[in-house]
């Protein structure tokens, strides 16, 4: 990221714009014309899809079982559309069954809006059978995989879905700022045939589509951060010499030692192992403990930072990130050590080693 900053029109940074866009295709396993980085966080990335896809009167149906499926929804209303909800209990994967129970209930849905790998509750749900029930339903699907990319198998093409955003500060290793996006032929045919006009400028996919895709000179439309887009390509690379399988193999290895780790401890874990994200796992704070002051000194003494819960969950429970270049055995061992030596200070029963030799268990 330190490389010299050459113009967003440059013919080198060109070239680097479409690398860029193979490797993204590589990461999100599709053919998809239409892949490439937005100039903005993951926010900008899901903006975009719900601005493009969506026309005042739609009718869109959002899966709600975390944080980030209520901002999918405030998105769809201030495009205009209604928000069908499809409500489920935080630590709960979507209910496929109550998401066809509403296509058939609502059967002129534009869209199926849902989250993937929910950061809030370190939950997965069922982005295959989700996409399909969309499709044969004549509806479009918009999935949010923030978390997923690189952590967790993300197959777009195999899904059929139609409009899939994510960040690059998760498993990519990337700095935050950008928002890898992959859109299908028939998201692309819904913007075309739009009665409206987009009602973000800024994000209107006719206007960027003429900078980011086509052969030779592109249409200005604005200047991209070159500099940010060097680092997405050298995470993109990265990701690619190990191999999309081995990274999952390694997060999933990573996360179940955690877990071992964590349960070995005495702390409960908040989310069920089948649908548990390896990369993010939510962990239960003992009853007594002021789970904030844990934090604080994981942060102040061992220079780690682990993150409080959100929504319902605050104050009861942290989050745990084992993400891209994190994901790995010292960083494992390192956050059970300081946790438990951190919750033994503040009073509360923990054996002595318990987790680290669970953990080194689970890894061997």
């Amino acid at each position: 990221m330190a490389q010299p900053t050459i113009g967003h029109l440059d013919p080198v940074f060109v070239a680097l714009m479409d690398e860029i866009k193979d490797l993204l295709r590589y990461a999100f396993q599709t053919s998809n014309a239409l892949t490439f980085a937005v100039s903005g966080p993951g926010s900008a990335g899901m903006e975009m899809c719900f601005v493009n896809l969506l026309e005042p009167g739609d009718e869109a149906i959002v899966c709600i079982n975390g944080v980030f499926g209520t901002r999918m929804k405030e998105n769809v209303e201030r495009c205009g559309g209604t928000a069908i909800v499809v409500d489920d209990a935080w630590g709960e994967p979507i209910d496929v069954d109550r998401v066809a129970a509403a296509l058939k209930q609502h059967p002129k849905t534009k869209l199926v809006a849902f989250v993937h790998a929910e950061t809030s509750t370190g939950v997965q749900s069922d982005a295959l059978t989700l996409c399909k029930l969309a499709q044969a339903h004549g509806a479009l699907s918009v999935v949010d995989t923030v978390t997923g990319l690189g952590g967790i198998p993300v197959a777009v093409d195999q899904w059929g879905a139609d409009a899939v955003y994510s960040g690059t500060q998760k498993c990519l290793s990337v700095p935050p700022g950008l928002s890898p996006v992959t859109f299908s032929d028939r998201a692309v045919a819904a913007v075309r045939a739009r009665r409206t006009k987009v009602q973000s400028w800024f994000l209107d996919l006719s206007l960027v589509m003429a900078y980011w895709v086509g052969d030779g000179a592109r249409s200005y439309h604005h200047t991209a951060p070159v500099n940010a887009l060097y680092g997405l390509r050298e995470g993109l690379l990265m990701l690619r010499e190990e191999g999309l399988e081995s990274a999952w193999t390694r997060h999933a290895r990573m996360g179940s030692a955690l877990a071992a780790g964590i349960t070995a401890m005495g702390l409960g874990l908040q989310v069920d192992d089948a649908y548990r994200l390896p990369q993010l796992t939510v962990v239960r704070s003992p009853e007594g403990i002021d789970e904030a002051a844990i934090r604080r000194d994981l942060l102040k003494n061992y220079d780690l930072e682990i993150g409080g819960a959100l929504g319902a969950w605050a104050g009861k429970a942290w989050r745990i990130g084992l993400m891209g270049q994190s994901a790995t055995p010292r960083h494992v061992l390192t956050c059970l050590s300081a946790l438990e030596s951190g919750l033994i200070a503040a009073g509360a029963k923990a054996s002595a080693g318990a987790a680290v030799s669970a953990a080194r268990a689970a890894l061997a």
